[in-house]
Order: structure tokens, then sequence, then C-alpha cells
């Protein structure tokens, strides 16, 4: 007979853990903000924390609806928005151009944007992988070269967040194209956080592994979220706002010696 798995305690999610002013007057961009997911969290946390913040994606409507939201909430700071389809340079450049010029400055850019998809190697097109890879590795790469270059010629330094995958590390069904690209998305934050410190900017990863949003329900099976879910120590995937809570830690000065790190936001990483 097989045992059965005690549930933790840990199995409840906490209520919300409230704003401290971490951010306190910084300007954070972030990408692919629209919807429920870790973007719209992250925005909502850096304007719980203190900062302004302009939200960035591809879905006009969404990102409208996404402004009101937070407008709602936090009508006594800066929220702005640009519409940015992230495969574009010219619109990412001009993404990093805007915000600087709406906010004033940029002091926090956290690279949102990805694309899943569940398709095994053997069936996986050229167009697929492509697809992938572009919008969750080259995106990545794009607005942080672009930052990069406003962070050289400002008179301030700066943080970058990038959004990887604890499938950066684990091997999953299905993911090949999904898991190389947030792979490469470690390894760019690693390689660039070198260069970037002589900027004074420090780049650094969250790597979440399961965190529950609508738009995931959308693209991923119930009985596959419940196995990923099963597998965690709690026995429960994380909160979007968990993820959200270590990326604004991680723009804040209560990480001014870290860089070049990728910190897995899970109960463990492999």
């Amino acid at each position: 007979m097989t045992e059965s798995r005690p549930v933790s305690p840990l199995a409840t999610p906490p209520e919300e853990t409230p704003g401290h002013d971490l951010l306190a007057g910084k300007k954070v961009v972030v990408t692919a903000a629209a919807g429920t997911g870790i973007g719209f969290a992250t925005a909502r946390r850096a304007l719980m924390e203190g900062a302004d913040v302009l939200v960035s994606d591809f879905h006009e409507r969404r990102l409208g609806e996404t402004v009101d939201k937070l407008n709602a909430e936090f009508g006594d700071r800066q929220i702005v928005s640009f519409v940015c389809d992230v495969s574009s340079t010219e619109q990412v450049d001009a993404l990093i151009a805007n915000a600087a010029e709406q906010l004033g400055r940029i002091d926090v850019l956290v690279n949102n944007a990805g694309l899943g998809g569940e398709t095994p190697v053997a069936d996986m097109t050229d167009e697929q992988w492509d697809r992938v890879l572009d919008i969750t590795l080259n995106s990545t790469f794009r607005a942080t070269r672009a930052a990069l270059r406003y962070f050289r010629d400002a008179d301030h330094g700066g943080s970058i967040i990038n959004n990887a995958s604890v499938l950066g590390w684990r091997a999953q069904r299905g993911q090949a194209h999904y898991a190389a690209a947030k792979a490469g998305v470690m390894a760019l934050t690693r390689c660039s956080a070198v260069e970037a410190a002589d900027y004074g900017v420090r780049i650094n990863a969250v790597s979440p592994s399961i965190a529950k949003h609508p738009f995931l329900a959308k693209v991923t099976t119930d009985d596959l979220l419940d196995e990923l879910a099963s597998r965690e120590a709690y026995g429960r995937a994380a909160e979007v706002w968990e993820i959200a809570s270590v990326i604004a830690m991680l723009a804040s000065d209560y990480s001014t010696y870290m860089t070049g790190e990728v910190v897995a936001v899970s109960s463990q990483r492999a």
C-alpha cells in the first residue's frame, strides 16, 4: 500500500505581504504586464513598494484594462503604458526611450516577456522553435541591450531583473524550446551582469517553478498543472505575488551585492 503524503501547513497560500516602501521613488518598467500573470503582479508589487510604473504589452486592449486596474488601486502613483511587440528591435528601443521620457528616468527594468507551449521535439517545427526562442530569449536580450545603452549614458545606475524558469535547470517533456530559451536567459543574465557593472547596474533573474494564474490554465492541462504542483514540497503552486515579491527584493537596495544571480523561487531548484 502506498503511504499517503502528509499535507504541509504551507499548502495553504499565506496572505499577501504588505508593501514596505522597498522601491520608494523608483521608476520601474515591466514588460508583458497585461493580464493576470507574473508581469501584472510585479507591476502591482512595485506600486505597493512605492514606485512609479510603466507597464508594457503587445495586447493594447488588455494593457488598457491593466492600467485601469492599477489606477483604481494606486491612484496616487504615476502609472503609464506603452504598447510594444518585444519581437521588434525598433519597438523595444522605443519602449526604453518612451519610459525614460514618461517617467523621467528608469531605475528598474523587469524583463517578463515569454512564450511557452508543449510540443515534442520530433514534432516541433522550425517556426515553433524560433517563435518561443524569439519571444522568450531574444526579447530579453533586446530590452537588456536597450536599457544598458540608456544606463551607459545616464548619471545613475539601476537594476534589471529577468524572468527565467526552473525549466532552465529541470527537464520536462514537450518543453525543449521553452527550457532552452530560459536556460539562455540565465546565461544572458550572468554574462550581461559582468558588463553592466561598468554602468552601476545589477542584473539578476528569478527562476520560478509553477505559479498559478488564469493564462497558464489556458495553455496547460489541469492534470499537468496538478501533477507539477504536487511535486513541490508544499504540494501547491506559487501565487504570482510570491514571485513578484522576490523580484521587488532584487530590484531594491536589499540586494546591492547581488548580480549575475539566478534565484530559484520554488520549493527546490531541481
